[in-house]
């Protein structure tokens, strides 16, 4: 089970954005990053500005671990074609996201601890895996056990956001599935996400 290392809050704050467009996050009061210094930030190098951009893709899925995100580089390299793009479909794609998509679970930790604690099924069968990679041929669901769940329940009800039209979801039986593979300027990214500056940060 991948542990969260970091609150969101304080991702917001060092990353200086509202990551995932939420109305009670801490940058929407104090726009700097943490500790004495935080206002202070200074102009970013090239360097910087790449590995900004990473940060922000890595933070954005749940803080991924660097191993795994570099895992995803590689197998997007291996595509042809736009690798920038590949990345993004096979983040997009991850069985945690998709929950958060599909308004089953209000954050993309939330999502997570979800798929860890076995709340979540494909095809009829527990997943109990975050970084699953969903197709256009997985049903997913919640399982019947688990269609009382306060956080299944309360988020459902109170979704604040739209469910991206690749994926198709069945409010009323919790029940969705992957229409499409999504291009980058699919995603709802409540920032500005810039997955060819991360490619240019690996391709270093």
């Amino acid at each position: 089970m991948s542990k969260r290392t970091e609150p969101r809050n304080k991702i917001d704050r060092r990353l200086g954005c509202n990551l995932w467009g939420e109305p009670k996050s801490p940058f929407n009061r104090r726009e700097y990053g943490p500790g004495q210094h935080g206002s202070k930030r200074k102009k970013l190098s090239d360097y910087g500005i790449q590995l900004f951009a990473k940060q922000k893709l890595k933070g954005y899925y749940g803080n991924i671990s660097e191993k795994q995100f570099r895992r995803y580089y590689d197998k997007a390299l291996k595509k042809r074609g736009d690798t920038s793009e590949y990345l993004i479909a096979l983040l997009e794609t991850r069985l945690d996201a998709i929950i958060y998509r599909m308004n089953i679970a209000p954050t993309v930790f939330a999502s997570r601890q979800l798929i860890n604690h076995g709340h979540i099924e494909v095809n009829n069968r527990r997943v109990t895996i975050p970084s699953f990679s969903v197709t256009t041929k997985d049903i997913i669901g919640v399982r019947q056990k688990s269609l009382q769940h306060p956080v299944v329940l309360e988020t459902t009800d109170k979704a604040t956001k739209d469910v991206p039209d690749y994926i198709e979801f069945d409010k009323q039986k919790i029940v969705g599935r992957l229409i499409r593979v999504p291009k980058l300027s699919d995603v709802p990214y409540p920032v500005q996400m810039e997955p060819n500056l991360v490619v240019e940060y690996y391709s270093r």
